[in-house]
């Protein structure tokens, strides 16, 4: 049994949660620019 504790642990998962937070901000911002891509090109179709 460990008596110490280990900050690796939490490291890791602020790692974790830091790619996987930037992963879907990016897709966020990825799919909201396509859609106002859209936008605007239908709006100059016009």
């Amino acid at each position: 049994m460990r008596e110490a504790l280990d900050h690796w642990d939490y490291v890791i998962s602020a790692y974790v949660l830091g790619v996987i937070g930037t992963t879907v901000l990016i897709g966020w911002a990825w799919l909201t620019m396509r859609r106002a891509e859209a936008r605007r090109d239908r709006a100059r179709d016009k």
